[in-house]
């Protein structure tokens, strides 16, 4: 009787193409099971029936198949220019937590660095395809990310697109043990800056106020980074305070690359409200196309933050402030006492008009030729403390 089973495997063996993988020694132990339950003629492979044992065959054949795969398991991927070897990251304690993910504090190769784990999906809200695509975008982002160098903006070590090998300290304090990272997860190194947030900073002052020098030196700092960023045609698309870090000598370098993204040839490609309320430009808040100039708004904004070293519209909730600067033009009140040539920045990148707003690189220019020698910030010449040239209620 002719096995149809004996016979492919047979034939497979004469012609030598069972399957890519199988090597000779594992053709010549096929080949001795062969011979115990028939005989190879000429024209073919016969088998009797009752002497064949399939059993043993489904095992050489699982044998042979976890083989292949581990072999091809094995095979070495192509390792992307950014990617970091996750056995030098020692991952020390948490330091913020965000929309995405948790940053801590760690030291990668002996620097120091601060390090996001970005969780997408693992709150089971995300659908497989949402996170995939997520994923992708991160990807894509990092490969331009890690390629930028700009000393206004925050160094880019490296990143992982798995945490399989990342030891995270328990956050419990009687536990020695370390968390595991979600199977989804990825992570990204950037350079540790000492001097935390501009936000926490203008916090500290805001009695106090800063002298116009370091206000022009921090607005320079700002618009410098953005300029670079805009010239390698980058939309950061969150430029907020928050977002901007000081090291140890108070230079200012933009962070948080979250939602950023390469700026589309189309405006119509880049829609939707990304950002944050009290620094949208109308058009996002609006759901129009936009381009870099929605950095230009934001970056008005942050100008009157760093001058008066307050929150804007803090009387108002966020609806109010969403509706109110799309349809009556809502902007902060400046101070009687800013300089006007200050001043007059302030208004050109907060225009309603993105088409009248000036590029950063402009703007770079313009910080460039004002004058701090007379002073003319919220710290008069001569006193420790700054003034209060504008009502209490700062809100609109």
């Amino acid at each position: 009787m002719e096995s149809s089973n004996g016979t492919e495997v047979g034939d497979a063996l004469k012609a030598g193409t069972f399957n890519t993988h199988v090597t000779d020694a594992e053709r010549m132990n096929l080949g001795s099971k062969v011979n115990d339950v028939g005989s190879i003629g000429n024209k073919g492979m016969f088998f009797r029936a009752d002497k064949i044992d399939f059993k043993n065959w489904d095992i050489q054949l699982e044998k042979h198949l976890s083989r292949a795969w581990s072999r091809d398991m094995e095979t070495p991927r192509k390792k992307e220019e950014w990617e970091i070897q996750l056995g030098k990251l020692d991952i020390k304690y948490v330091i913020a937590h965000g929309t995405y993910g948790t940053v801590y504090r760690g030291s990668y190769d002996g620097q120091d660095v601060a390090v996001k784990v970005l969780d997408w999906g693992e709150d089971g809200m995300a659908t497989a395809a949402e996170t995939a695509a997520l994923r992708a975008s991160f990807k894509q982002e990092v490969a331009v990310w890690h390629k930028l160098d700009h000393p206004n903006v925050t160094k880019f070590v490296g990143a992982s697109m798995g945490t399989s090998n990342l030891k995270i300290p328990s956050q419990s304090p009687a536990n020695d043990c370390h968390d595991t990272p979600p199977s989804r997860a990825c992570c990204v190194v950037v350079e540790y800056l000492p001097g935390g947030t501009l936000k926490k900073y203008l916090i500290r002052n805001r009695r106090k106020k800063l002298a116009f020098k370091i206000v022009i030196q921090l607005a320079l700092d700002l618009s410098r980074g953005l300029s670079y960023l805009h010239s390698e045609r980058i939309v950061h698309r969150d430029v907020k305070t928050e977002n901007m870090l000081l090291d140890a000598d108070r230079n200012l370098k933009i962070a948080d690359f979250g939602v950023a993204r390469v700026e589309a040839q189309n405006p119509r490609d880049m829609t939707g409200e990304t950002g944050t309320l009290g620094y949208m430009a109308p058009e996002v808040l609006d759901g129009k196309p936009y381009n870099r100039k929605c950095d230009v708004y934001s970056f008005g904004i942050c100008l009157w933050e760093i001058y008066c070293c307050d929150m804007p519209y803090p009387d108002l909730s966020f609806a109010d402030i969403s509706s109110a600067v799309v349809r009556q033009n809502l902007r902060p009140e400046i101070p009687r006492c800013c300089p006007s040539s200050f001043a007059s920045v302030m208004r050109r990148c907060w225009d309603a008009n993105p088409e009248k707003r000036p590029d950063m690189e402009e703007v770079v220019r313009l910080l460039e030729g004002i004058d701090t020698s007379k002073g003319g910030g919220m710290i008069p010449e001569g006193q420790s403390t700054g003034c209060f040239c504008f009502a209490s209620a700062r809100g609109p």
